[in-house]
């Protein structure tokens, strides 16, 4: 179900906690599949639980719960924008709309070629730094006016 080169990767996540304690990897173990396969199917969740020792259910609480796990198919580029009250006082809103008519999709969308799929997130810890944007869960963008939006879409590729 994953490569060789995961289940390495995971065993040195569970080796992290003490051997009756395996499933404290299961976030850990989320991710690495989902980096492999792109989405986390219902398949794929359940092959982590049995790889963990877990009841299936106990994974999908996990992955149901934070917003990093997707459990569908993505674009290459998921754009998160946060959209809670401090960034909305910034001006989240207003990149919101901007993200949605330049990549001509709304929240929970994948553009007709793949490339973006754009979702609207939780606090993302940076309201300071609003309007912010987060790129497949690892790249922060701050202060994202339309000029840096668009050089960020160039950037990507759009």
């Amino acid at each position: 179900m994953l490569s060789a080169e995961s289940l390495k990767r995971i065993d040195r996540e569970i080796a992290k906690y003490p051997i009756d304690k395996k499933q404290s990897a299961v976030m850990s173990a989320l991710a690495i599949a989902q980096e492999e396969k792109g989405w986390l199917a219902n398949e794929t969740m359940d092959f982590v639980a049995e790889y963990l020792g877990m009841p299936p259910i106990a994974v999908y609480e996990v992955a149901t719960f934070y917003n990093m796990y997707n459990l569908e198919p993505m674009g290459q580029y998921k754009i998160t924008i946060c959209t809670n009250l401090p960034c909305a006082l910034s001006g989240s809103n207003e990149t919101a709309a901007y993200l949605k008519k330049k990549l001509g999709i709304e929240f929970n969308q994948m553009t007709s070629d793949g490339k973006f799929t754009l979702k609207e997130g939780e606090c993302l810890g940076a309201c300071g730094d609003a309007p912010v944007l987060l790129v497949n869960n690892k790249r922060m963008c701050s202060f994202m006016s339309n000029e840096m939006i668009d050089k960020l879409l160039e950037e990507l590729g759009e």
